[in-house]
């Protein structure tokens, strides 16, 4: 096949019209199609008068080789690339311990999956509940004010990503197109096909959990083995190599493999590693608050007049302002038509984070706004960032009045330095809900100058961005993990043999996607550990 881009189509366009588009592009007849494969749909609105959808297409005709040749250096048609996943092996007849994961969010569920797809029967520890449990658990957070500190949005079934906007796009490099085998395996598991060809894929909490479900199911029919409710607390090393893991429970488990899929709030087991002399080292992240606006509001700046085009849907942004101060502020996570949620998985602290449903109708659009840090920030080794991160939500918690409500403050006022004492035209949409307050002292003063002086740069590029009544919520602590796990080429630890530090919370990816990503390299480590290769 042939992969032809840059392909403009308007908006409206009907459905024959992409095929006539391609033969006329190719200069052949329409008949010599025998079939045509979106790859990827994307849309440009700069030009606000003619919106258009962008394609590229993976195409067959009979003599693709005559095709090419006529049409020999256009950067926009070039054969279409092998995307299919290749396993590194098959597990051998005997092994000496199944591989652990430990950890069941995107990178250990991947992890996992690839691990059982080549025969290696996987077992995975996951501290947390399966993930309808733990959906009733968080919004026993959300409604009743109830935390439970197993099983919230950070811990359990499907991790952090599952109470999210459910982004399935990333900007990391991906030769082998593992991203590629991630969509394929949500596809089917019951995502919407769509997400192998839109530029910005997303599905959304509801349809995730399912997938998620059916995901877990496939693992165990392969041979694979989950156990939800088991907390690491421990490993075995023995001369370097790790030997076992110990759990909460008081059961140790034999392993030469140990996955490390542990995300990127799990505190209390980071320090463990730490204890038990993983090396681990102190990484920038980011603090700030999720802003609020009308949707509709970022429809219009973005759209102008074909904001609400059924084609279009709620418009997203993604912005980025150098301060004065040196400190770089940007949007994060923006979730169009969500809400803002609780997200602690600790007592005594108040987090933020956004998520939106697949259809993404809710009346507001909100994201982080945050700063970026870094371990000069934080001085005192790999786990200060921890102990930030920890200050600035148990201050949160106490502006919020210690309800686990969060301090909140309209934009007007959050810029005139001033409390907020009534709320104007956007209703804040975080639950349990919102406690008006000031705040200036939510977190660091760099961090908040450099905020007051983002706002105003960001309505010079989004009208209405510093609308007085837009709402800030705080804090968005948990932007990524504040350390990362080292681990050499092989994928394995620096310091211990066979531990395989992986995704989110180890420092190596940052989102859906790129988790899952990330646990097929681990998974596939594991493989050439165990068979006896060597790294790709």
């Amino acid at each position: 096949m042939l992969r032809l881009s840059e392909i403009r189509l308007p908006l409206d366009h009907p459905p024959d019209a992409l095929a006539a588009a391609v033969a006329e592009r190719l200069a052949i007849p329409l008949a010599d199609i025998r079939q045509l494969r979106v790859f990827r749909r994307s849309y440009d609105t700069r030009r606000a008068a003619a919106p258009t959808f962008i394609y590229s297409v993976d195409v067959e005709l009979p003599d693709e080789a005559a095709v090419s040749r006529r049409l020999a250096g256009d950067p926009r048609l070039q054969p279409t690339p092998d995307m299919h996943y290749h396993f590194v092996g098959r597990a051998p007849a005997t092994l000496a311990t199944r591989p652990i994961v430990v950890g069941f969010g995107p990178a250990g569920l991947f992890a996992a999956l690839i691990l059982a797809q080549a025969g290696f029967q996987p077992l995975v520890v996951e501290r947390g509940k399966a993930v309808r449990e733990r959906t009733q658990d968080t919004w026993g957070l959300w409604r009743r004010n109830i935390l439970d500190p197993e099983s919230n949005v950070q811990f359990g079934e499907g991790g952090a990503g599952t109470f999210s906007d459910g982004k399935l796009y990333s900007q990391i490099k991906d030769p082998k197109h593992y991203g590629r085998k991630v969509l394929l395996e949500f596809v089917k598991a019951g995502a919407p096909e769509e997400i192998l060809y839109v530029a910005k894929p997303h599905i959304g909490t509801f349809r995730l959990v399912g997938m998620v479900e059916a995901m877990r199911r496939e693992i165990e029919r392969l041979g694979g083995e989950v156990r939800f409710q088991q907390r690491l607390s421990g490993l075995r090393i023995e001369h370097g190599r790790v030997r076992g893991v110990q759990l909460a429970s008081g059961e140790e488990l034999p392993a030469e493999q140990v996955i490390l899929a542990l995300g990127h709030s799990a505190r209390d087991t980071f320090e463990m590693l730490h204890r038990a002399g993983v090396f681990m080292a102190a990484k920038p992240f980011s603090i700030g608050f999720r802003i609020e606006h009308p949707q509709s509001l970022i429809d219009r700046a973005r759209f102008g007049p074909y904001a609400g085009h059924p084609q279009l849907g709620a418009a997203d942004y993604k912005l980025v302002h150098h301060c004065r101060n040196g400190r770089s502020v940007y949007s994060f996570c923006m979730c169009p038509g969500g809400t803002v949620v609780a997200a602690t998985s600790e007592v005594g602290r108040v987090v933020t984070n956004g998520m939106s449903q697949y259809s993404r109708n809710e009346r507001n659009a909100n994201a982080g706004l945050v700063v970026g840090i870094s371990p000069l920030d934080y001085p005192g080794g790999p786990l200060a960032g921890i102990a930030l991160q920890r200050e600035l939500e148990a201050r949160a918690f106490e502006l919020g009045g210690g309800t686990y409500e969060a301090p909140a403050q309209r934009v007007g006022d959050f810029l005139a330095g001033r409390p907020s004492t009534q709320l104007g035209a956007v209703l804040p949409s975080y639950r349990p809900g919102v406690r008006l307050t000031d705040l200036g002292t939510a977190l660091p003063e760099y961090a908040i100058a450099a905020l007051r002086e983002a706002l105003p740069a960001f309505e010079r590029q989004i009208k209405g961005f510093a609308m007085p009544d837009a709402v800030l919520t705080g804090v968005e602590t948990r932007t990524s993990s504040p350390l990362r796990i080292g681990r050499g080429a092989d994928g394995q630890s620096v310091s211990v043999r066979g531990l395989y530090p992986a995704g989110e919370g180890a420092g190596y990816a940052g989102g859906i996607l790129s988790a899952g990503v990330d646990g097929i390299r681990a998974g596939e480590a594991v493989m050439r550990d165990i068979l006896g290769r060597s790294p790709a």
